[in-house]
């Protein structure tokens, strides 16, 4: 019996979502994201996985995801919010004439991993694997990139999937920061791309135990594995 060939993906284990900026330590959803710093060591370290990929949020200054440039740009009629009345994690529509529908709808987050900044980079007790490959998403300043596969208006794709099929890989586990965003997101992808997917729970955590679940619900129904880290050896060998 042949085993599936596997890539392992940690995502967005940066400074910014554990201690800087967009710490999900100031997030309720109960866990300290600091937590899966060592569960991923300890997986990337003793388990054959073929590809390990680790991603980073990567946003110009003046990205469009910034709470702090939502003046920049023009508010769409459709905005429930506007700019005078938009906080932080308010959805708010911009005018986007680079679009078909000509707007876009976009969550806005504190000023968060800015290129070269400290906030980043991968956390410093993070112990990279050998020949890892890195992924760079949200390069673009007028549209948002959950997923480590293409941006959210699925205009621009990174170089995951073609590194993925390069190394013939059939089985993704992917895990990391924020479960119901960037996690959920990458691994919707991976589903839709064919890869078998599984999500490590106790290596992901999340903004809130609610949101976690509304995802978990979506990606369950697309057939998405979930285990945790104790379960992987199992998986891959």
């Amino acid at each position: 019996m042949l085993r599936p060939k596997c890539a392992f993906v940690a995502v967005d284990v940066q400074n910014d979502f554990i201690s800087g900026s967009l710490s999900l330590k100031n997030i309720p959803a109960g866990r300290d994201p600091e937590s899966v710093v060592p569960v991923i060591n300890d997986l990337t370290e003793h388990l054959p996985f073929d590809v390990v990929v680790y991603t980073f949020d990567w946003h110009p200054k003046d990205h469009i995801s910034f709470f702090e440039n939502k003046h920049r740009r023009a508010f769409h009629p459709s905005s429930k919010v506007s700019a005078q009345d938009a906080r932080v994690l308010d959805t708010v529509v911009f005018c986007d004439p680079c679009s078909e529908s000509g707007y876009v709808e976009q969550t806005l987050w504190p000023s968060h991993c800015v290129q070269g900044s400290w906030g980043a980079q991968l956390h410093k007790d993070l112990r990279l694997a050998d020949k890892a490959l890195k992924i760079y998403k949200g390069e673009k300043t007028g549209v948002d990139s959950y997923s480590a596969f293409w941006d959210n208006a699925r205009c621009f794709e990174t170089s995951l999937h073609s590194e993925l099929r390069k190394h013939g890989i059939t089985t993704v586990f992917v895990c990391g920061l924020a479960y119901d965003i960037c996690v959920a997101f990458t691994a919707l992808h991976a589903l839709e791309l064919g890869y078998g997917t599984i999500l490590v729970e106790n290596a992901s955590c999340g903004t809130s135990e609610e949101a976690v679940e509304k995802m978990k619900r979506r990606l369950q129904d697309q057939l998405c594995i979930f285990v945790d880290s104790s379960e992987v050896a199992d998986l891959v060998s």
